[in-house]
């Protein structure tokens, strides 16, 4: 058994330029950013400075315009890109079009390919994925999914109510997860944001301020769409989001621990500047141990995401494997800026030295694709039914 974790040219020369690309271009525009609101014209001008760069979409294939990285490699770009909360809406590897992307590319057929994947990887568009509802719906538990989706003449028609529904206002298409009232199971639709059953609503007033098109209501009256719009084959829709939800929990990690990162870095450097009671704030013993458990937190989830990553790669489901990780990252990464704040003091909890934006952003990473009490619950029944399997064999 051998382990390398030594990184190729080219992905080195990437990491490179992403960290260049995010400290010139991307870092400066921040500040208007969280002032302002990150706009679809922002979203453009950093988009068209990343292609201009060569760092476009890392993760994507080479065949749809993107880098063509293996999985494992994208974790070391993601990471990059995640040091500015814009840095990842620059190179279109953000949520929820970098999981769209990458369902689409799984699954779509070759008209839903030249319709929705290829203008969604070019970043002419963005994109949704309406599968969280209010109580008593789908959240965390997909079994409650509520909304519905009927056979009609010609195709469906989907009724039901979204919510919490990430860059909804102003998506060019939502990927519907509805109910069948006629069978057993779901599937995935694909619906233009000019259809005249389905409407965009109030945004949620949520912790996070940094996304394109808030987190939204979306209603669906009676919203028709023809056969063509079933996304893969109907019924698998279950399936097909566990196609998706798998790698855009680590893609999620990816991002996340670069933004701990940079918050971390930040703080750091606040704490060798800082001078208090005689001394640099860094030389005092309790700083010193937000210090070393930030190091510890960062390098352990490092370690965790990469090991994840490369056995998707390799092509491994990476269920219950993405589910360790984004419960460790998520909560690691949590700690590690809460840490940040503290050492930075009041200022730290500002959008000013940022690390008070990163912390409001990061908060909901322990909840969506899966709030961390229930990967645990996940967890822990695989783990029995491992052990009772172990027993049954030895007896």
């Amino acid at each position: 058994m051998s382990f390398d974790f030594s990184l190729s040219e080219r992905t080195t020369e990437w990491r490179d330029r992403i960290a260049a690309f995010v400290r010139d271009e991307v870092i400066p525009r921040e500040q208007d950013a969280f002032a302002n609101g990150v706009t679809d014209a922002l979203r453009a001008e950093l988009q068209r400075a990343a292609r201009a760069a060569g760092v476009w979409a890392p993760q994507v294939s080479a065949g749809l315009g993107g880098g063509g990285f293996r999985f494992d490699e994208a974790a070391v770009l993601l990471e990059e890109a995640g040091t500015s909360l814009l840095g990842p809406l620059a190179l279109n590897c953000a949520a929820p079009d970098e999981g769209n992307i990458h369902l689409l590319d799984a699954v779509a057929t070759g008209e839903q390919r030249d319709a929705y994947l290829r203008p969604l990887a070019a970043g002419d568009v963005r994109s949704c994925f309406a599968m969280t509802e209010p109580p008593p719906g789908a959240g965390s538990d997909p079994a409650a999914l509520r909304t519905s989706a009927t056979r009609a003449p010609g195709g469906w028609r989907i009724n039901g109510h979204k919510h919490l529904i990430t860059g909804a206002d102003g998506a060019a298409f939502a990927i519907v997860m509805a109910r069948h009232d006629d069978r057993d199971g779901a599937s995935m639709f694909l619906v233009d944001a000019d259809n005249p059953g389905m409407t965009v609503g109030a945004h949620a007033r949520t912790l996070d301020a940094t996304m394109p098109g808030g987190h939204c209501q979306v209603a669906f009256d009676g919203a028709f769409v023809p056969d063509a719009a079933v996304l893969g084959e109907p019924g698998q829709g279950f399936r097909y989001a566990q196609v998706r939800l798998a790698p855009a929990r680590l893609t999620h990690c990816m991002r996340w621990l670069g933004a701990a990162r940079r918050a971390h870095g930040i703080a750091l450097d606040r704490a060798l500047g800082r001078e208090l009671f005689g001394a640099p704030l860094a030389s005092h013993g309790m700083a010193q141990q937000l210090i070393a458990d930030n190091e510890i937190d960062l390098a352990a989830a490092r370690a965790l995401l990469w090991h994840a990553c490369w056995q998707i790669a390799e092509g491994a489901r990476g269920t219950e494997e993405s589910s360790r990780a984004k419960v460790f990252i998520s909560e690691a990464a949590c700690r590690v800026v809460d840490r940040a704040v503290q050492l930075a003091g009041g200022m730290g909890t500002s959008d000013e030295l940022v690390i008070g934006r990163i912390y409001a952003d990061i908060r909901a990473f322990r909840i969506y694709d899966g709030a961390s009490e229930v990967h645990r619950m996940s967890i822990a029944r695989r783990v029995v039914r491992r052990a009772e399997g172990r027993r049954t064999t030895d007896a």
